[in-house]
């Protein structure tokens, strides 16, 4: 009888670990998968400065949001999601703005503007870059990470010097408020 109960003991025990790892392993697997979406969105081609790209994940479902100025980064950001081992479903929120020959001209003048002050051009550098300028109608968002506060307001500053625009949205994150 003995023999049994510590065999069930024993049983209840290994049940009990099985299902701590199960649970630890279901977190990372979580963890990765949001890692492989943020990794496919800014592998794609055409992805750049003048466009914003967010998501969020529940379960198998990812959700896609921002603003793209081509449609098939649209196209591509769903199909590289789709792709990635585990996820279920996705829906594509991407909003592709208008063609605009008016927006077109205050892209160039607000990149030029931007990363000509300052030292605001680092976050223009390498294939990713941190700071992105969306236009749609003559409005403007300012979206990413920079570095200080300072860099934050300056970039704000400069975007609403530019001759043309209607409004300036600074949606800037500083870097170290973002990991607290």
């Amino acid at each position: 009888m003995k023999k049994l109960q510590l065999s069930v003991l024993g049983l209840l025990l290994g049940l009990s670990v099985t299902l701590a790892g199960a649970a630890r392993v279901t977190a990372q697997q979580l963890e990765v998968s949001s890692e492989k979406v943020r990794k496919e969105l800014v592998k794609l081609p055409y992805y750049g400065i003048f466009d914003n790209l967010e998501y969020q994940i529940k379960g198998d479902t990812v959700t896609l949001y921002g603003e793209v100025v081509r449609p098939t980064t649209r196209k591509d950001a769903e199909r590289a999601i789709k792709d990635i081992k585990g996820v279920g479903r996705v829906v594509n929120n991407i909003e592709v703005l208008p063609l605009s020959g008016f927006d077109d001209d205050l892209r160039l003048r607000l990149y030029r503007a931007i990363f000509n002050r300052g030292g605001l051009y680092r976050y223009a550098l390498g294939a990713n870059p941190s700071l992105h300028i969306i236009v749609k109608n003559g409005n403007v968002k300012l979206v990413g990470v920079v570095a200080n506060e300072g860099d934050r307001n300056l970039a704000n500053i400069t975007a609403n010097g530019v001759p043309g625009i209607f409004s300036v949205t600074n949606q800037l994150q500083v870097e170290n408020s973002r990991r607290q």
